[in-house]
């Protein structure tokens, strides 16, 4: 592992740095992602140390990851997770700022005011222009509508993201946690205002099949949008965090709104154990099949990891350095993956 970067030197990327990851082509469009996108969703607020943050991202950057993914409620508190790399641009990645995609989202709620959530045409584009402040930057590559908003109409909230890419805001449009159906009638709009929909970004793991289930990767294929999916190590039960009897002091599961001890059960364990068991007979880990497993699919564009440490990156971004998956193990993975294992859905 390379030593860390002083925090007061200048970063000067790895020259192979685009030797380590495959790129993707996003969708029908021209523009290509890394197999992984690091995502700063969370860790990166300020209770947790710069400098191994900055570590983080710069080794990220240096192992050929040049999508960094971001919204205005990461932190916490929200927006710190936006003023932390913008910090790091303005520092260390100025030089290389057309050679990074950055997104940011908009939409779930931030604050107290209506104008601090939902997916208005004030609420997005007021709470873009805060966000390039932020991110010290006069345009982010992807904006994404971060939830659907019943209260707006969806003409609205393209409208707003239309407005995003003509003012030179964006680049790109994105959607985020979108049902399918309501999905396909946002690219219509998209459509017609010549602004198509780059990416979509769903929750998809060996345990959250849900873009499986209903339709999404189906209807990405068919729209010819990308997928950019997130938490597909579920939160860490996809790691060998928790197939021992008790769960680790300080996991996330003990304080976390998306995973509960009660559902760390036998059943949990068990499907669990016997994907660890599959990673061991393949070289791997259960954490590096997964991600491997969520990338066999061509609608996935890129998977977002995040991480607490640089060895932890630098683990995750070797999963594809194994063999492809044949069809006896996604048979056999298919047995042990089910739906709903441990999460709140």
């Amino acid at each position: 592992m390379p030593s860390p970067i002083p925090p007061n030197t200048p970063h000067t990327a790895a020259p192979d740095r685009y030797e380590r990851l495959p790129y993707r082509r996003t969708g029908t469009s021209g523009l290509r992602l890394p197999a992984f996108s690091f995502g700063l969703w969370q860790k990166f607020g300020t209770a947790h140390p710069y400098a191994t943050q900055r570590d983080i991202v710069l080794r990220a950057f240096d192992l050929g990851i040049t999508h960094f993914d971001n919204a205005n409620r990461y932190g916490p508190p929200h927006r710190a997770a936006e003023k932390f790399f913008g910090t790091v641009l303005s520092r260390d990645l100025a030089p290389y700022r057309d050679e990074l995609i950055l997104s940011t989202k908009a939409g779930n709620p931030i604050g107290p005011s209506p104008y601090q959530r939902g997916a208005s045409r004030k609420s997005l584009l007021a709470s873009l222009d805060h966000s390039l402040r932020d991110l010290r930057t006069d345009r982010v590559d992807i904006f994404y509508s971060h939830s659907p908003d019943p209260e707006t109409p969806l003409e609205e909230t393209v409208g707003a993201l239309v407005s995003a890419v003509t003012s030179g805001k964006a680049l790109y449009v994105g959607l985020s946690n979108y049902p399918p159906e309501l999905a396909h009638r946002a690219v219509e709009l998209l459509q017609a205002a010549g602004v198509p929909l780059l990416v979509h970004q769903p929750r998809y793991s060996l345990f959250d099949r849900r873009p499986e289930l209903d339709g999404l990767l189906d209807l990405a294929a068919q729209d010819g949008f990308g997928l950019v999916v997130y938490s597909p190590l579920a939160q860490g039960l996809l790691t060998d965090k928790y197939l021992g009897a008790t769960i680790p002091a300080g996991a996330r599961a003990l304080d976390s709104a998306f995973l509960s001890p009660d559902t760390i059960d036998d059943t949990y364990r068990e499907r669990a154990g016997a994907l660890n068991q599959i990673a061991l007979e393949r070289g791997q880990s259960l954490a590096q099949l997964a991600l491997q497993w969520v990338l066999r699919r061509p609608e996935v564009t890129s998977a977002l990891i995040g991480a607490s440490s640089v060895a932890q990156l630098e683990h995750n971004t070797r999963a594809l350095e194994f063999p492809a998956l044949t069809e006896a193990e996604l048979l056999l993975i298919d047995k042990h993956a089910v739906h709903g294992t441990a999460l709140k859905l």
